[in-house]
């Protein structure tokens, strides 16, 4: 095989498991909805430079120590559910709708970006990508393996951006739809918060599961 499909043949992989519903999707959407399309796009960034932290622990091996130990893996899994979970369940309660801060004091674009880091760096699926597809692409005859980390590193930050920013974009305009109709923006907003708890159950199971 040669190297550009090699490359090729991992963003295919890459494309198949971003589409996937995940932590990151969900919250990524989530943002979008109840925060609009800045808010969406922050959280996206929070994912892409986590994605960065992914391939630096899976290049210095910690990955490895995770799947060795399976009992800080666990506790990874279950931390991150956990976390995206108790978002969801903040939405849920809230009686807030959509655009119901004020433009006065919205939500900081920083804690956004950095709760999406957060949600990126407890995500189970992506250390079983990590663990298990990631290190099967880096070859040594193809050059130094930290040039070939950060090519394909591009590629999962491309994939994650073009899925994820365009659900961030469909979610807002979702969100402005709903604005106008202020009888359904606080049950929407708490739809939002099932969704993000269901996919933290489901994204927990999935990934115990496969330990």
């Amino acid at each position: 095989m040669t190297h550009y499909a090699h490359l090729w043949l991992f963003a295919t992989l890459v494309l198949g498991v971003v589409v996937l519903p995940g932590l990151d999707m969900a919250y990524v959407m989530g943002s979008a909805m109840t925060g609009g399309r800045r808010m969406g796009f922050a959280a996206l960034a929070g994912v892409i430079v986590g994605g960065i932290c992914h391939v630096v622990m899976t290049s210095l091996g910690i990955g490895v120590l995770l799947r060795v130990v399976p009992g800080a893996f666990n506790a990874l899994l279950l931390a991150g559910a956990i976390y995206i979970a108790w978002i969801g369940w903040s939405l849920l309660r809230s009686g807030a709708g959509f655009g119901a801060i004020a433009p006065s004091a919205p939500k900081p674009l920083g804690a956004t970006f950095r709760q999406g880091l957060l949600t990126c760096l407890l995500n189970p699926k992506a250390y079983l990508f990590m663990l298990a597809i990631f290190p099967q692409f880096l070859r040594p005859q193809y050059g130094p393996l930290w040039i070939q980390a950060i090519v394909l590193w591009l590629i999962i930050a491309i994939n994650q951006l073009c899925v994820y920013g365009g659900l961030a974009l469909t979610a807002d305009g979702v969100r402005q739809w709903l604005s106008r109709k202020p009888a359904a923006a606080p049950m929407a907003a708490r739809v939002v918060g099932v969704l993000l708890i269901g996919a933290a159950m489901f994204t927990g199971f999935e990934g115990w599961r496969s330990m």
